[in-house]
């Protein structure tokens, strides 16, 4: 009976999210802290700084302001004109008739303008009456006093400029930011490196790699106790997995000879047929049991240094594993995409599919003629190598996906008509972590599950291979 077309659940697309390293976040968290620091301390001195810059420039308009009366006052009126034009064309203070028809521009109303205009006014209450930022289209700081009867204007030119000062102190400020940023990039590198290397020596640890100690006599009193405590911690780690390597074996041993033992002394006894097979048939569970176990207990080893090709190694594995399901009376399709690669142990890859495929041989039977259909798909999408593995069996409860991943556990009676210790989904994600994959049950259409794995891709420079 053909296999029902697989079919796959719409996935949602995540918004991919920003992750900073410890440096990143403490030079960024230093970064906004002093550049509100310096923005404050900018703003404050502008402040203190508005008076008395307001107060320099009301007595420079002072001063030009009584020479310019006294020079006029004391001229016969007969030649004024001629002085207020000398006046009127050189010099950044100038002096311009008054007319009363002229179009002024007040000042801006803020802290520093009040303060200049209440100074002139202050310091001459008879003469100046009108202060203007700009008259009839020509800026400048513009004062209206007379002399006599005769009204005129009194023009600083260079008055109104200040963006020369803001712009050197602005300088100066981008300068100090810069330095206490290179101080602050220093800083936070001195206090990240002795975390990023025990960091990266956790990694190796969860690779099952062995780091190099860490040093435990340099660095802050803090640093220092860590590093022997992770010393002490990798050390322990170690020994365990020699224990436990050497348990396994001992184990392997003493429950699989008696077991042996059993199957030849029932061969040789004169049971009945039906009695032998279903003693035998008792006793591969137990045996199958024993191996999950072990399985399960093995370490995931070492990731390899180099990638190994992923779509050669499971045409292979799959080749096998179609020729035993057909002659279960079962089907195994397979779509591979070629040359895929990734850094995983080539024994852990095919403890991976292998397992699945035989959780779906042994729990995915077809619904209609009790046989398994599977299909094994692998393909790449962005950074992640997929694998799945479909059948058309009775299918899980979504609400016992989670369950049946941990430990010992065991789907329903509908779909697990086999016993069987509850390892090989545990097992399998296991050994997805040691190398940053990931495993999802999912429902297939009509009936029946994936298993879909994820893992990532090598980089470009990780596909040398060995030939």
């Amino acid at each position: 009976m053909a296999a029902a077309p697989v079919q796959y659940p719409q996935q949602q697309n995540f918004a991919s999210k920003i992750r900073l390293s410890l440096f990143s976040r403490s030079f960024f968290l230093l970064a906004a802290l002093l550049a509100v620091s310096l923005t404050c301390w900018l703003i404050v001195f502008f402040n203190m700084q508005e008076e008395p810059r307001a107060s320099q420039m009301a007595e420079r308009g002072i001063t030009a302001l009584k020479i310019t009366r006294k020079s006029l006052a004391y001229v016969p009126a007969n030649d004024r004109n001629a002085l207020v034009i000398d006046l009127a064309t050189t010099g950044d203070i100038q002096v311009f008739p008054r007319q009363l028809d002229d179009v002024l521009q007040p000042l801006p109303d803020t802290t520093f303008w009040r303060i200049f205009a209440d100074k002139i006014q202050r310091s001459d209450t008879q003469t100046v009456t009108k202060i203007a930022s700009s008259m009839n289209g020509e800026p400048g700081i513009w004062i209206s006093f007379n002399v006599g009867d005769e009204l005129y204007w009194l023009l600083l030119k260079s008055s109104t400029d200040n963006l020369p000062q803001m712009r050197e102190w602005i300088g100066w400020g981008v300068i100090a930011f810069l330095l206490a940023l290179i101080g602050a990039a220093i800083s936070v590198r001195f206090v990240n490196t002795p975390l990023s290397r025990l960091a990266k020596a956790a990694q190796q640890v969860a690779r099952g790699e062995n780091p190099a100690p860490l040093p435990d006599d340099q660095g802050p009193l803090e640093i220092r106790d860590l590093n022997s405590a992770f010393n002490r911690m990798a050390r322990d780690i170690r020994q365990t997995e020699a224990d436990r390597e050497l348990m396994l074996a001992g184990i392997s041993h003493d429950l699989r000879t008696p077991l042996a033992r059993m199957r030849l002394e029932i061969e040789l006894s004169n049971v009945s047929d039906e009695t032998r097979s279903a003693i035998d048939e008792d006793l591969g569970q137990i045996d199958h049991s024993i191996g999950q176990l072990m399985e399960y207990a093995r370490p995931a080893g070492v990731l390899p240094d180099k990638a190994i090709n992923v779509s050669a190694i499971l045409h292979d594995l799959t080749d096998r594993e179609k020729a035993h399901t057909e002659s279960l009376g079962g089907t195994l399709r397979t779509m591979i995409q070629p040359n895929l690669y990734a850094r995983i142990g080539e024994l852990n890859l095919k403890r991976i599919v292998s397992n699945l495929i035989e959780n779906s041989r042994r729990y995915g039977r077809s619904v209609s003629d009790g046989q398994p259909h599977i299909v094994v798909l692998v393909r790449e999408k962005g950074n992640m190598i997929e694998i799945d593995v479909c059948d058309n069996g009775a299918g899980i409860n979504a609400k016992d996906t989670e369950r049946l991943l941990r430990p010992f556990s065991r789907g329903e009676a509908a779909r697990t008509g086999v016993s069987g210790a509850g390892l090989g989904l545990s097992i399998v994600e296991r050994l997805l972590q040691h190398v940053g994959g990931t495993l999802k049950l999912l429902p297939n259409q009509p009936t029946g599950l994936i298993g879909h794995i994820e893992i990532p891709k090598a980089r470009d420079r990780n596909y040398q291979l060995d030939t």
